[in-house]
């Protein structure tokens, strides 16, 4: 190894083990804005120098650093914080140095208490070091520690901080063209609020094509007045940028997104990369698509599924700058019409390097945007997309039903947490669980609390809250009469609504169902029950569910001594009233009925 080209030599401080990072600092840990951001790091120098250091940090688009001391563990570990108060991608490093006068001043009192009498030497340095004379020095060790000598930094580190709602919200998914298109969905604003709803997301809003037409059960004709699937993108009438007539104008949608947000909700848009045949842009763009052999288009496919009504853009078009630009430009459009939470559909097929580029082009003057991932896909993909910008992501959750199942689920999305936010859907246009569909309404509450309570976000399809539960044949997960297929007559009249509520607002009155990373899984002694307790800071509150929509299960619940509960303490059901019971630590008697949940919030 060559000699270093420098005049100085190399530093001599190690910064080692800095914590948080993802993939060496390839991608951006992910926090929210109020969050208190652990730093811990491993520094160390040869010899016997006093060290110090310090987190050093700044939000998007400051010049000046701020900064917290770090406090030494042991070991040569090191620990700080800071607080990110705003949206946006933030830096920090750690800066550690050697502090001169404080490792002179050890010195001296090491070999002092060593009852070493001759310091004449040890006070001239001191005093060199401190400009003053050697008998003030030796008059009180007056100096005090904070000479920052030798330098040395660790490489610089991203967060990107996002709204809370990117951690914690309760979403409602409908198709407005069920409920007289955007002023029937403005009329039940007041009433999603009431049940506790934080977003309402819209599947695609815009012309849908006549071409190649889904009809009723995802028939291949489409009969006299079939709408038609809200996916298949574009018609004579516009593209992405446009409304589809049936539901309302521009103006009426911008209305129906001002009165939510004075109501504390959101309407969050579906964004898909997808274009009927009849779409302006295969004319504007023909060779953004994708062609076979014989030069005609070819239509999406993900087998055994069949798109015969939509085609997919071409990433690998020799045009693909302004393809990409166009898409970032359809995004920006409906910002500037108020939406600024975007489900984004099947985003694992399309380029990683796309989104990095798109959400940074979104964010970087519109931090407050939030993207959520709807990619069913394998775990690499999935958090790689969480790390390329993503907010939020769709989850496996509704295949996971047993309480392994659980457990698995559950142990994953805890390795996944540094960098991929969950969003515990229970139900989807297009996901109809076998469990759902045999368990009746036990299955449904069984499903609504787990969802609700083990991830900070999670949502409901409408149809949910009535248990829709007919599959369109034996062994499908596609619902009979699919609303992706023909409009229906929607109300908020289901007679789960109540428990929704009442599920909602425990969400919001207790911090520990806000986050996600602070479970612990409760032994129960039986399979069919599935406990866990969840603390932050002094509220605690623990979730018994019954697994078995069929049967009364009973068990118990082991409270361990480490839980940070006292030995006896008051239990409240929050989805019951006046239901109250003494838990102790150690074993509690469980006995539910079907489906049946015990919510507790633990006394303080």
């Amino acid at each position: 190894m060559p000699l270093p080209k420098t005049n100085d030599p190399p530093a001599r401080i190690q910064i080692q083990r800095v914590t948080p990072q993802i993939d060496g600092g390839r991608y951006p840990v992910k926090r929210t804005v109020g969050d208190r951001v652990e730093v811990t790091a491993r520094i160390f120098r040869d010899g016997h120098e006093t060290l110090g250091a310090a987190v050093r940090y700044k939000p998007a688009g400051a010049s000046r650093w701020h900064e917290q001391p770090l406090v030494p563990l042991g070991n040569d570990d090191w620990a700080g914080s800071f607080t990110v108060d705003a949206c946006g991608m933030w830096c920090f490093r750690i800066e550690a140095w050697v502090d001169r006068i404080a490792s002179w001043q050890e010195e001296l009192r090491r070999k002092s208490d060593a009852g070493q009498s001759d310091l004449s030497s040890e006070l001239a340095e001191g005093a060199l070091l401190l400009g003053r004379d050697a008998v003030t020095v030796a008059e009180g060790l007056a100096a005090e520690a904070g000479d920052r000598s030798e330098k040395a930094w660790s490489p610089t580190y991203e967060i990107d901080v996002d709204r809370v709602l990117a951690r914690f919200g309760s979403w409602y998914e409908l198709f407005p063209r069920s409920w007289g298109g955007f002023e029937g969905v403005r009329a039940q604003l007041p009433r999603l609020a009431e049940l506790g709803f934080d977003v309402v997301y819209l599947p695609p809003i815009h012309p849908i094509g006549t071409t190649n037409r889904k009809g009723k059960n995802n028939a291949l004709k489409a009969g006299r007045g079939d709408p038609g699937s809200p996916w298949a993108i574009g018609s004579e009438l516009g593209g992405h940028e446009a409304i589809d007539p049936a539901l309302g104008t521009v103006a009426e949608f911008e209305r129906l997104v001002g009165d939510a947000k004075e109501l504390g909700i959101e309407i969050a848009l579906d964004f898909a990369i997808q274009c009927s045949p009849d779409h302006p842009w295969l004319k504007e763009h023909p060779d953004w698509f994708h062609r076979r052999p014989d030069g005609t288009l070819k239509y999406a496919e993900n087998p055994p599924k069949r798109y015969q009504d939509i085609y997919n853009v071409n990433f690998d078009s020799a045009d693909w700058k302004n393809l990409w630009s166009a898409l970032r430009d359809v995004v920006a459009l409906w910002v500037s019409r108020g939406v600024t939470v975007f489900r984004v559909d099947n985003p694992h097929t399309k380029p990683v390097p796309f989104w990095e580029w798109l959400i940074d082009e979104i964010r970087r003057d519109n931090p407050e945007v939030i993207f959520l991932a709807e990619a069913f896909t394998r775990p690499a993909m999935m958090t790689t997309l969480a790390k390329a910008g993503f907010a939020q992501s769709y989850t496996y959750f509704t295949w996971k039903n047993s309480r392994w199942e659980l457990l698995e689920f559950v142990g994953q999305l805890l390795d996944w947490a540094p960098c991929y936010r969950p969003n515990c859907f229970a139900n989807t246009p297009d996901i109809l669980h076998e469990y759902l569909q045999r368990g009746g309404r036990p299955a449904f509450e069984a499903r609504l609390v787990l969802a609700s309570t083990l991830s900070p976000a999670y949502g409901i399809y409408s149809g949910y809250e009535s248990f829709e539960n007919v599959p369109v044949r034996e062994g499908s997960e596609e619902y009979m009469d699919s609303e992706k297929y023909e409009a229906k007559k929607r109300a908020l009249n289901g007679s789960l609504l109540p428990l929704v509520q009442r599920v909602n607002h425990a969400r919001r009155e207790n911090p520990a169902l806000q986050q996600l990373d602070n479970i612990t899984i409760l032994e129960t002694e039986n399979d069919n029950l599935f406990g866990y307790l969840k603390r932050t800071g002094d509220n605690t509150v623990i979730c018994v569910v019954n697994l078995d929509p069929t049967a009364t299960q009973e068990g118990v619940c082991v409270l361990p001594m480490a839980s940070g509960v006292a030995p006896a303490y008051r239990v409240r059901d929050l989805l019951a009233d006046d239901a109250e019971w003494t838990w102790h630590v150690g074993r509690n008697y469980v006995r539910l009925g079907p489906g049946q949940s015990h919510l507790l919030a633990v006394g303080r």
